[in-house]
């Protein structure tokens, strides 16, 4: 074969693959083009309604979180509109009802997008076709045991949900929790801060909490014991008792804290020594403690005007020296002063003898 013949030959192969290279792209661009024909509206109406289902989704999302914020607003300024008024004040504390409003909306708005958002996304997953059978089961193995290794912090959670709700208590409350007590600052749905009698602050997990007692809420008791000797006259002391309870009752600002007369419930106990009266009062929650140390002060006061003594008090010095015995100074006879009394006479050496006569 010669040289001509050979690039003629190979001219022809090559003008043969170039043709069938062309031909399978453009058979592939147009099975492509079929295939794209054929599918474009499936895929228009699966992202169609992918987009409705989000759009629906956010819409729906929005609308709620909007319409709790304003019930909360709402709740907010009928609080403080409360708060003005005379018994508004006794009865409302606007920072403790704005803490409540807003923790559960803050809770009630989660819970709406978790909701929402959760199934607008299972939706979404089954418009694209996928099997959610494999993850539900993931989720819900995930979900066990998380709750497993975090049931502490759910429990304080699911606690704290329920308080708020149940406004079990609030901010400017005075609470016995068990592990603590005191003057509650701040409520959360995971810890309660208190403030101690001492000025500390005491954060308590709403899981550990398994008692609580509001001495906040209703109303409280002032109770005073009166102790004095049990010679006094019983008609006496209740006289005087009264005239305190009708002046503290007319002075300001104890009208308004005292909810109720201030009574002698009669003698408490009766001893050899003193006899105890005691005295009681309903008063403004977490008012009693400073109306039994305004009784007490009143008290005291009115009963050393009218003479009578209260046990425990100073006792009487008397000043006058009593006379001095002149007879205090002079001994006593002693037997062993007589030289022939028995006693000298046994105390008195016994005299050496002379063995050599």
């Amino acid at each position: 074969m010669t040289a001509v013949t050979w690039f003629a030959a190979a001219g022809d192969g090559a003008g043969a693959g170039s043709a069938d290279s062309l031909g399978g792209a453009q058979r592939s661009a147009d099975n492509a083009a079929a295939w794209v024909e054929q599918n474009w509206a499936t895929w228009l109406s699966v992202g169609l309604r992918i987009a409705l289902i989000l759009v629906i989704a956010v819409v729906l999302r929005s609308i709620i979180r909007r319409s709790l914020t304003r019930l909360i607003d709402r709740m907010n300024r009928h609080a403080t509109a409360v708060q003005g008024t005379a018994l508004g004040g006794l009865l409302v504390n606007a920072e403790r009802r704005r803490q409540r409003s807003e923790a559960i909306g803050s809770v009630l708005r989660s819970v709406a997008s978790f909701v929402i958002l959760g199934t607008a996304a299972l939706m979404v997953l089954s418009t694209l076709k996928i099997d959610l059978a494999p993850l539900l089961a993931s989720a819900g193995v995930a979900g066990v045991a998380i709750g497993f290794g975090a049931r502490n912090l759910v429990t304080d959670f699911l606690s704290g949900v329920f308080m708020i709700m149940e406004d079990q208590y609030g901010v400017g409350d005075t609470i016995d929790a068990g592990v603590a007590s005191g003057e509650v600052i701040e409520v959360g749905l995971r810890v309660t801060k208190l403030r101690g009698d001492k000025g500390e602050i005491w954060y308590v997990r709403n899981g550990e909490i398994k008692r609580i007692g509001n001495l906040s809420q209703g109303w409280a008791t002032a109770a005073v014991d009166v102790q004095v000797r049990p010679t006094e006259d019983l008609e006496r002391l209740r006289e005087v008792i009264g005239t305190v309870a009708e002046e503290l009752a007319k002075s300001e600002p104890w009208n308004e804290r005292l909810w109720g007369p201030v009574e002698v419930l009669g003698l408490d106990s009766v001893l050899l020594d003193s006899m105890v009266l005691r005295v009681s009062a309903k008063t403004m929650p977490g008012k009693a403690l400073g109306v039994e140390r305004e009784l007490r002060w009143r008290l005291k006061r009115a009963l050393d005007e009218a003479g009578i003594r209260i046990v425990g008090g100073p006792v009487a010095v008397d000043t006058e020296e009593p006379p001095v015995d002149a007879a205090a100074a002079v001994a006593a006879p002693s037997a062993l002063a007589s030289p022939t009394s028995p006693q000298s006479i046994a105390a008195s050496p016994i005299p050496s003898q002379d063995l050599s006569k």
